[in-house]
């Protein structure tokens, strides 16, 4: 079973990499992809800030960085969550970008449905 969600986070790093490309015309150095759980994934990407935007560090606006991309992340979402829903067959029911400006690094977190197995022991979770 470790084999299979290798695999997933291989392909889903990879998928990662594409997307950021795609989206900012550079993508990370480096990325992985980790299950936190049974339903969460966190995908962790390094170096992706573009020349452009690494001027836009040098001048100290960060923040002005920070709400471009996220701009750019959210009007990609479907692109995102499809990615992920594509490749682990379960849907997300939740998704979170962020950028750490400063340490050129991103990570985009997916939450997803339980699984149908999953699903029976959600009793012992506790929720309010």
């Amino acid at each position: 079973m470790a084999v299979a969600s290798n695999d997933v986070s291989l392909e889903l790093s990879n998928e990662m990499v594409r997307l950021y490309k795609e989206l900012f015309g550079r993508g990370p150095a480096r990325a992985r992809t980790h299950f936190a759980g049974p339903d969460t994934i966190i995908c962790t990407l390094e170096r992706t800030l573009t020349p452009a935007e690494q001027s836009m560090v040098a001048m100290g606006e960060h923040q002005r960085l920070r709400e471009t991309r996220m701009f750019f992340q959210h009007a990609r979402e479907d692109d995102f969550r499809g990615t992920v829903e594509q490749i682990t067959g379960r849907r997300v029911r939740g998704f979170m970008s962020a950028t750490d400006t400063a340490q050129d690094l991103s990570c985009e977190i997916f939450y997803l449905e339980p699984a149908a197995h999953a699903a029976a022991g959600a009793a012992a979770s506790v929720d309010e």
